[in-house]
């Protein structure tokens, strides 16, 4: 698709679900399936898409490197056994015309979480463990295209719509971090570029952050920022692959240990290597799937990270 027909700039951005509804701060899902902000789209309309994401962490990190949970268990600290992550994030977008539009961003959350505590109880007390199943944070997020630059502008929020009070399957208070909501109301700033590099390839530039405005009883996600650089290969009419690396950088989060916090060991940046492909089943409806393999990981103290995560989906132009 050359650059002259994909004017348009919706914003289905980067369907990354917020940093704090990972048990690892660090280790969220970075992908970008923001399909206007690369230059895909072309009308003005409504657009949906439907994203399933699948991110399982079981493998303990520690700085840039991996660890393992009895050496955690020795330090005294808090001994994590596996928290796994299901994730089905509903975009709906409107653009009135070629330069303006809204998207809005509704997140599902299936996760399952179990840890040993750090009483010293690793391993032969056993585990403590919760089941969340429940709607996170929405994201509402505008943007303005200054089209003869290909260049778009975003502003959205994040709003403090999911749950931030479960509990342990045994009834006690689960770390603020593994919540399906930070309780929190957050800005969203960003932008992007996209363009051609030659007939057969084309690219995408993008970039967000998002600023947590307020403490809610006690607890602050960290800031935010996030890079997402792709191409795809645009030589086929039935299926389009493309190559994504995607960066994110996250603060620590704040506040104190009595009200769920734990800012030793959130936060940290990562970096993945993302390919994929979108199947064009008509001109109107597409699949897409991809995988991303992480290359980089620092997190802060002790987190628990995924080696892989999945992503499959769906979207459709009315």
């Amino acid at each position: 698709m050359k650059l002259k027909k994909s004017l348009i700039i919706s914003s289905l951005i980067a369907v990354s679900i917020p940093t704090y509804v990972y048990a690892c701060a660090s280790c969220g899902c970075s992908l970008s399936t923001d399909w206007d902000a690369q230059g895909i789209s072309g009308a003005p309309g409504i657009r949906l898409d439907l994203r399933y994401d699948y991110l399982n962490q079981d493998q303990y990190r520690s700085g840039s490197g991996k660890t393992s949970k009895e050496a955690v268990n020795d330090q005294g600290a808090e001994v994590e056994n596996k928290t796994k992550n299901n994730y089905v994030t509903a975009g709906i977008d409107y653009s009135p015309s070629r330069d303006w539009g809204i998207n809005v961003q509704i997140p599902y959350i299936d996760r399952s979480h179990s840890t040993y505590g750090s009483n010293g109880g690793y391993p032969t007390d056993g585990y403590d463990t919760s089941h969340t199943k429940s709607i996170g944070d929405i994201k509402v997020i505008g943007r303005y295209l200054i089209s003869g630059y290909n260049l778009g502008l975003q502003l959205g929020v994040k709003l403090p719509t999911g749950d931030y009070k479960k509990t342990f399957d045994s009834g006690d208070s689960l770390d603020r971090g593994l919540q399906p909501g930070s309780g929190t109301t957050d800005l969203l700033v960003g932008a992007y570029h996209f363009g051609s590099i030659n007939k057969e390839w084309d690219y995408f530039a993008q970039t967000m952050a998002q600023i947590p405005t307020n403490f809610r009883e006690g607890y602050k996600p960290g800031n935010s920022l996030s890079f997402n650089f792709g191409v795809r290969y645009m030589t086929y009419d039935l299926i389009t692959p493309s190559f994504q690396v995607n960066i994110k950088h996250s603060g620590r989060d704040e506040g104190s240990t009595d009200a769920g916090a734990d800012p030793g060991n959130t936060g940290g940046t990562l970096v993945y290597l993302s390919p994929g492909a979108t199947v064009n089943i008509d001109k109107n409806f597409k699949v897409y799937g991809y995988v991303q393999v992480p290359i980089y990981q620092y997190v802060n103290g002790n987190q628990l990270a995924p080696t892989w995560i999945g992503t499959l989906g769906a979207r459709y132009n009315f």
